[in-house]
């Protein structure tokens, strides 16, 4: 069989699994197992796995145990396995990371957050606090786009912090550091505590919401996902300790669920945050709120 038509076949076995993108799902996994990119498959899909496997492994018989893991993940994926897991790589503002079962996905909206953090970072130096950075997305995101400032990631998870260690190292942005923390803990031991951005996609949902129990959101770690008070537990937390950590002036920028934007604006402004203010996402949801720390 040739490579094109097991992408077709496992296509198909997707869409009929009720996956959203079954033709990316399909190709994501064969590119992962093969190790090319999605020019090389466009270009020589119409080699046969053991004409792949001759030219890239030195043997058929490397290409059939190639094949047979191919089928295992589409399987998996059947079952509604993450891409993301299953590859153990997401793309992110451009940027290749290593994903894990402990930790989020990176997903598009997110990417929202990195956009109103940049726009705030108008000094060429600064620093920036991600908290729960998960693989390190967007400090990493934003680290790739303002050398000149000092980013740190907390994590309560010391293998999200490992894994974001290694995201970092393996893009070479040695201007991003992460460290183990229970939110703002390991940071009262910091000899500049100042930040002049803080930034943050904390758990939101809340832990009867049907969505826990539809698409990726199964298998990512629930921890990271909800929180207590109908989801607002943790919004409402770094709205109120994120200004002993903000130099005066500083940024707080939160994602929140797509309904959350007036509550996350009411919580802002009677904490005392000026320039309060909500970002929309590409699907035009307001998923952002941000708000400046006085200078007073």
């Amino acid at each position: 069989m040739i490579l094109e038509e097991s992408a077709r076949r496992a296509a198909r076995r997707l869409e009929e699994a009720g996956s959203p993108t079954p033709r990316l799902d399909a190709e994501a996994l064969l590119l992962h197992v093969i190790g090319c990119n999605r020019t090389w498959l466009y270009t020589w899909g119409d080699s046969t796995w053991g004409a792949w496997g001759e030219s890239t492994q030195g043997s058929a018989t490397g290409a059939r145990w190639h094949r047979a893991r191919f089928d295992a993940l589409v399987a998996a994926r059947a079952q509604g396995w993450p891409v993301a897991y299953l590859t153990d790589e997401r793309e992110f503002w451009g940027l290749s990371l290593a994903t894990s079962p402990g930790t989020l996905i990176p997903r598009p909206d997110t990417e929202t957050l990195v956009e109103a953090a940049l726009e705030h970072a108008a000094a060429p130096a600064g620093r920036l606090l991600d908290m729960g950075t998960g693989t390190g997305a967007v400090a990493l995101a934003f680290a790739s786009e303002c050398p000149g400032w000092q980013v740190v990631g907390v994590d309560i998870r010391t293998e999200a912090v490992a894994l974001a260690r290694r995201n970092a190292a393996a893009l070479g942005l040695g201007n991003a550091r992460f460290i183990h923390s229970d939110w703002f803990e390991a940071l009262e031991r910091e000899a500049e505590p100042a930040f002049a951005l803080i930034v943050a996609n904390p758990p939101y949902i809340a832990d009867n919401d049907p969505h826990l129990a539809r698409g990726d959101v199964r298998f990512e770690p629930r921890s990271a996902l909800v929180a207590g008070e109908a989801g607002y537990a943790d919004l409402r937390f770094l709205v109120d300790r994120a200004r002993d950590f903000l130099a005066p002036g500083g940024w707080l920028a939160l994602e929140h669920g797509h309904t959350q934007a007036a509550d996350v604006r009411a919580m802002l402004g009677r904490a005392g945050y000026a320039r309060v203010a909500s970002v929309r996402d590409l699907g035009g949801h307001e998923r952002v709120s941000l708000g400046q720390h006085s200078a007073a």
